[in-house]
């Protein structure tokens, strides 16, 4: 015979009560559509001509795409999930963003 032990399992680890919520989709969302609204906001400022300016600097407004989803992310879960609040703290810091470039490359 072997020389073993029975092994009890008890269920001393209760399974959690409630899990983590994720934010991820929620948040890239809010950051894909502050991307967008804050390319729009050269438009509205100068007009039909901002497209020449985008026909050489595109790639750097199109680098902001993926900063602009994390930001969507970290600020929605930072945040706690409220929509509002990360919704504009979102759209603010984006647009932030694209002034910042957007006055570095007019130099």
């Amino acid at each position: 015979m072997r020389n073993s032990t029975n092994i009890a399992i008890t269920s001393a680890e209760a399974s959690p009560g409630t899990e983590e919520t994720t934010w991820s989709l929620a948040g890239a969302f809010i950051g894909f559509l502050s991307w967008l609204l804050a390319l729009g906001i050269p438009f509205l400022v100068y007009g039909p001509n901002t497209l020449f300016f985008f026909l050489y600097t595109w790639p750097f407004f199109l680098a902001l795409l993926p900063v602009a989803v994390v930001v969507g992310i970290a600020l929605h879960s930072l945040l706690r999930g409220r929509v509002v609040y990360s919704c504009a703290a979102t759209v603010l810091a984006v647009a932030l963003m694209f002034g910042i470039l957007f006055l570095w490359l007019m130099g």
